[in-house]
């Protein structure tokens, strides 16, 4: 099997990853954008580290946003997967 194959097997799929702005979040939000996936960074108030998430995937060719919301609140849950 290629291995160029094998590492974008979530291509075409949308990842939302929640607390992704620092830490375990972000090493797995750049996993998955690395495996193909276009990754939704929320974050609930480090804007500053989920954008630098966003840039380093986009840097590497991948695509991600940022979106702000508190997984505690329905109506920040409804944003994030609106």
């Amino acid at each position: 099997m290629d291995n160029k194959t094998d590492n974008k097997r979530l291509a075409g799929k949308v990842a939302v990853v929640t607390g992704a702005s620092k830490g375990i979040g972000a090493s797995i939000a750049k996993q998955l954008a690395a495996e193909g996936a276009d990754v939704v960074v929320n974050y609930a108030s480090s804007k500053e580290g989920a954008d630098q998430v966003v840039n380093e995937i986009t840097a590497r060719g991948g695509k991600a946003i940022a979106v702000q919301g508190d997984v505690a609140k329905t109506g920040d849950i409804e944003h994030l997967f609106a």
